[in-house]
C-alpha cells in the first residue's frame, strides 16, 4: 500500500519538475499594415538550420526565424520560394522598442 503510495508521489513529482513557469504572456494587436507581435521575452539565440540544395533554378532560401505563437517563441522553419526579378528577400527580425520586443515581419524590397 504505501509503495504504491510512495510510487505515485515520486511520478508526480517527476512530472512537475518538467513544469516551466513563463512570464506574463505578451499580447499581439492589429497595426496600419497587419497584425503586429509585441512580446516582453527576448527571442532565443538564432537556431542553425542547414541550407539544402535548391530544387528548382532561381529559387531563393527564405531563412527561418523565431515566430510568436501560443504565448511563447516557437520556431518557423525556412524554405524555398521563387524569387522576384529586382528584389531581394529581407527577413523576419525582433526588434527592441520602447522596452518590448515587436517581430517585423520578412518582405521583398526593391535591390
Amino acid at each position: 500500500m504505501w509503495t504504491r503510495t510512495l510510487a505515485g508521489a515520486a511520478l508526480c513529482s517527476a512530472v512537475l519538475s518538467a513544469c516551466v513557469v513563463a512570464p506574463a504572456q505578451p499580447y499581439g494587436y492589429s497595426g496600419p499594415v497587419g497584425p503586429v507581435v509585441v512580446a516582453d521575452v527576448a527571442p532565443p539565440a538564432p537556431y542553425y538550420e542547414p541550407v539544402p540544395v535548391a530544387p528548382y533554378p532561381g529559387a531563393v532560401w527564405i531563412t527561418g526565424y523565431w515566430g510568436w505563437s501560443g504565448g511563447r517563441h516557437t520556431w518557423v522553419g525556412g524554405h524555398y520560394e521563387h524569387g522576384r526579378p529586382g528584389y531581394a528577400w529581407q527577413p523576419h527580425q525582433w526588434v527592441r522598442h520602447d522596452g518590448r520586443w515587436q517581430l517585423q515581419e520578412g518582405h521583398w524590397a526593391r535591390h
